[in-house]
């Protein structure tokens, strides 16, 4: 069954893409969408993955090293909490095949 989400994180673009670049071109095994949209306090998050242990897994293994590592960098003086999770019933996507696996930037 899919696992799906929405987080708000209070990070910029600038530093959202520090942590893309961090996280290097290996596709996250699982995901199958992520979106990240810019609000006044940061940025919101939307996912949707093949299962919550797999969104786990890459948060342990990838994620939160990397995270940690660019917001120290970006001048965070300690770490924001982890941010809420709020649950989406997600019950179907629609996702075009991307070429190159990477994320799509906006103009």
């Amino acid at each position: 069954m899919a696992y799906s989400f929405q987080q708000d994180v209070p990070i910029t673009m600038d530093v959202y893409r520090r942590i893309l670049d961090g996280l290097g071109p290996a596709p996250a095994e699982g995901l199958i969408v992520h979106l990240a949209m810019q609000l006044d306090h940061g940025l919101r998050y939307i996912d949707v993955w093949e299962s919550r242990e797999l969104h786990e897994r890459f948060v342990e293994d990838r994620l939160h090293a990397v995270v940690g590592d660019v917001l120290r960098d970006s001048g965070f003086k300690q770490m924001p909490p982890e941010p809420e999770t709020v649950p989406l019933d997600v019950r179907d996507v629609w996702v075009p095949a991307l070429a190159s696996g990477r994320p799509v930037t906006p103009l």
